[in-house]
């Protein structure tokens, strides 16, 4: 039976996911250099386009659709067919069946978008598109299917991902850690410093980012009531604590609390309750936030040890963050929170915990050997990157003709 008020929280929830992308193209943007803002906010933009478009045609059968052997959906909701405004008892049994469609949309556009954020400032535009278009095909709707569609084989064995730190966060880091060792590093990075070239638009970003995240783990509860109340909270709690973690472990290490990592702190906070939030209490979320500040800020600072160039840190933020995350819930998940959940290490059940770890470990290496393959196909259709030339003048000039700024 529709509930209005369930209806009308997930139709809001959709609106808050949307605009996570748009924040997320703010957020990055403002971390690139001048001459690279338009290419990069061109990222986010048109992956909400193209993403729409495949789910409404096939992508959102393959993730949700009936099951076929708990790997995959069939084609029979392709262009929406039995997806009308009646409700999925399935899914959600309370709103529109097109509402949970559109819902889930959003977590489909912006998991692509935040791969970008490894290969920023060297990708041709065309190579972009059809990544996004084959990466969303064979990894983001394969992966949903698992862990989030009715029959999903993932979802049988009790692997637990209440908004995403699997099927968003760890497709999207692991893929993005590909991505930056295929692609390569930016020409240039030995010659000058890759500082950002606005951080106030990437604190706009956080900020929408940030705003958005209550739809995307409260949103999950899929209603209107305690459960949606609880990843609220708890989203915050995670939020606030490793944005303070950070600021102190950078004041410590470094000597001066910067804002970009006040504001990185915080990303990695909300990345890393996302798995989590329906599942753990507040004071459990407190923790886990002080634990994502700490794990993301090392994983940062090993990046020029390692030597790879995640241009605007997808893998360090999204693909240590949904790990931690995940592997969290199988600590921290209380039966007395969510009784649809399970009891984690803390409360007895190790079995949750190694649930969690397997799922991980396969989600992360699958994610991974698939968008080397996509990449490599890539190279082979249309080129992964710019010519030197193009990547010195900038993607703004070289790729789209105009300008962010005309000083």
């Amino acid at each position: 039976m529709i509930d209005k008020a369930d209806t009308a929280w997930m139709l809001v929830s959709t609106a808050l996911v949307m605009l996570m992308t748009p924040g997320l193209a703010f957020f990055y943007g403002g971390m690139v250099r001048r001459k690279n803002v338009l290419g990069t906010l061109m990222h986010s933009f048109a992956a909400l386009a193209i993403v729409s478009i495949q789910w409404m045609l096939f992508g959102y059968s393959l993730a949700f659709g009936p099951d076929v052997k708990g790997v995959i959906g069939n084609l029979d909701w392709t262009l929406l067919r039995h997806v009308g405004l009646m409700p999925n008892p399935a899914y959600a049994p309370t709103v529109p069946h097109l509402a949970f469609m559109i819902y889930q949309a959003m977590f489909a556009v912006i998991t692509p978008a935040l791969i970008s954020g490894a290969f920023a400032e060297r990708m041709k535009f065309s190579a972009y598109v059809l990544f996004v278009v084959l990466w969303s095909t064979v990894v983001y709707d394969p992966v949903a299917h698992w862990i989030w569609g009715a029959g999903g084989w993932l979802k049988h064995l009790g692997v637990l991902d209440f908004a995403g730190g699997l099927v968003v966060h760890a497709t999207s880091g692991f893929s993005a850690l590909a991505a930056a060792l295929i692609v390569g590093r930016r020409r240039d990075m030995s010659k000058e410093p890759m500082l950002p070239h606005n951080l106030p638009m990437t604190a706009v970003g956080a900020g929408l980012l940030w705003f958005g995240w209550f739809g995307f783990n409260a949103g999950s509860a899929l209603s209107a009531g305690q459960l949606s109340t609880l990843a609220f909270v708890t989203t915050h709690a995670a939020a606030v604590a490793a944005t303070a973690a950070w600021i102190v472990i950078e004041w410590l290490h470094r000597g001066k609390p910067t804002v970009f990592g006040a504001l990185t702190g915080s990303i990695a906070g909300l990345a890393t309750i996302t798995p989590a939030a329906g599942f753990v209490s507040p004071d459990s979320a407190l923790l886990i936030g002080v634990l994502a500040g700490a794990v993301c800020y090392v994983a940062l600072n090993l990046k020029p040890i390692l030597g790879y160039d995640d241009s605007l840190d997808a893998f360090g933020v999204h693909g240590v963050g949904g790990a931690t995350g995940t592997l969290c819930v199988g600590l921290f998940a209380a039966l007395a929170v969510n009784p649809a959940g399970a009891n984690g290490l803390f409360l007895g059940n190790a079995h949750q915990f190694f649930v969690q770890l397997g799922a991980l470990a396969l989600v992360a290496a699958y994610s991974f050997a698939v968008s080397i393959a996509i990449l490599k196909l890539v190279d082979a259709v249309v080129g992964l990157r710019v010519s030197a030339d193009h990547e010195d003048n900038g993607l703004d000039i070289s790729l789209h003709g105009e300008e962010g700024y005309y000083l």
